[in-house]
């Protein structure tokens, strides 16, 4: 059995030139659509040649199937090649058959030994290939078990090699633990050009696809998809997604607008405050991140005089969606006040804003994004940042801009005096 370190490295003997960087040409660098627009935008734009991409998930919850179909988009204009270790030809014929997919141009290889995966590629000198999945491939230079942390970092560093010198499009697919990062060595993340994260439950018909590196777009992208008997089609309206459907409006309910990656989207906020009867109140939130939760608690006591240490404290963000941004605050704060006055919030309200230790309301990133998202989903009253307002007015919607809290729940008592019961 051979040594990949025995061999004198090839690199050595022709190494490249040192240039000045202003000597180098800048290029634009070229994409290609997959003819899935969903899947493009989280991409940013589409593939691009000699770029390699990583896409993990959990199992079962739709990689593959983008992946084919894909593919079989590509495969009408592009020579492609899909490699599956996980299953066999039969297998993903099935597949294609069921998705009722053109795929009699798709080339498919069910192999799992790096060697062999590279002589195929040099042989048929495919433009895009799929590896289905990286942690099933092993190389012969290496005695240790396809999936091992050595394999994967060499089975990954090879075929990111052949893509940048053949110019092929690479897409790993990478498994994830159950912690739900991708499982494997962290340089997996780091050699790879774009890496992709599946989201959603299993249980649910919807997907959400993000951009958690991408060198040739923005990063934290956001596709939508839904799960049909076709397979993923993109949604067009995905801010309808993440909006609760309620004949009335109800008490702890606030639409929020955030930003992911260059899509604003509309998301609701659902807070839940209850009398609690435990020792120690609880606070759980879902979708965003427990210890602002408790921090934006402190402040809304603090500053507004609204206690709630002996209440339980439930937040939730609608559709599964997951919001890191702190433009989220004032929303969540918003919720829980509404919801300890059992009172709703005005209709057509949309709110957005980071909230400081002080009771300050800090700007958000693309606030005129944000706000003609909401007015063209008919929203009629923003309460943002004052620093947010615009200074055009946008047509049918009335712009609240607020500096601290205590005067956002102020003004939002304002406005419920001026509708009628």
């Amino acid at each position: 059995m051979g040594n990949r370190f025995s061999a004198k490295p090839q690199g050595l003997a022709q190494s490249a030139p040192v240039l000045n960087l202003a000597e180098i040409e800048a290029l634009d660098v070229p994409r290609f659509g997959t003819g899935i627009d969903e899947f493009d935008r989280v991409l940013g734009g589409g593939l691009v040649a000699g770029g390699v991409v990583l896409i993990g998930g959990d199992p079962g919850i739709g990689k593959s199937t983008l992946l084919l179909q894909a593919l079989a988009n590509l495969a009408q204009i592009k020579r492609v090649l899909y490699v599956s270790g996980e299953e066999s030809g039969a297998q993903i014929a099935l597949r294609a058959k069921r998705l009722s997919l053109d795929a009699k141009d798709l080339q498919l290889q069910a192999e799992i030994q790096l060697e062999k995966i590279l002589n195929s590629l040099a042989e048929h000198k495919p433009q895009v290939v799929v590896i289905d999945s990286i942690q099933t491939m092993y190389s012969d230079a290496l005695s240790s078990a396809p999936g091992s942390v050595a394999q994967v970092r060499e089975c990954a560093a090879q075929l990111t090699r052949v893509a940048k010198t053949m110019d092929i499009t690479m897409i790993l697919v990478g498994h994830v633990t159950k912690e739900g990062a991708l499982a494997g060595p962290r340089v997996l993340e780091h050699i790879v050009d774009t890496v992709l994260y599946f989201e959603g439950d299993t249980h649910s018909s919807f997907r959400l696809v993000r951009a958690i590196k991408n060198r040739f777009g923005a990063v934290n992208e956001l596709g939508v998809f839904a799960m049909t008997e076709k397979g993923l089609k993109g949604v067009s309206n995905p801010s309808a997604l993440f909006l609760s459907q309620h004949d009335a409006q109800v008490a702890g309910s606030c639409v929020m607008v955030t930003q992911e990656g260059t899509r604003p989207l509309l998301v609701e906020i659902q807070a839940l405050v209850d009398s609690s009867h435990a020792p120690n109140a609880r606070r759980l939130s879902v979708g965003l991140e427990q210890n602002r939760l408790a921090m934006l608690l402190a402040v809304l006591h603090r500053h507004a005089g609204v206690a709630a240490f002996d209440q339980d404290v439930f937040i939730n963000a609608v559709g599964g969606v997951k919001i890191a941004e702190p433009a989220a605050d004032l929303a969540v704060l918003l919720a829980i006040n509404s919801s300890m006055r059992n009172k709703p919030l005005p209709r057509g309200l949309v709110v957005f804003g980071e909230v400081g230790l002080a009771g300050e309301i800090r700007p958000a990133p693309r606030g005129q994004e944000r706000l003609r998202e909401a007015a063209k989903l008919g929203f009629s009253i923003a309460m943002i940042p004052k620093s947010n307002a615009p200074k055009q007015k946008i047509e049918g919607l009335t712009i609240i801009g607020v500096d601290r809290i205590e005067e956002a729940l102020s003004r939002i008592r304002d406005v419920d005096s001026e509708i009628p019961d």
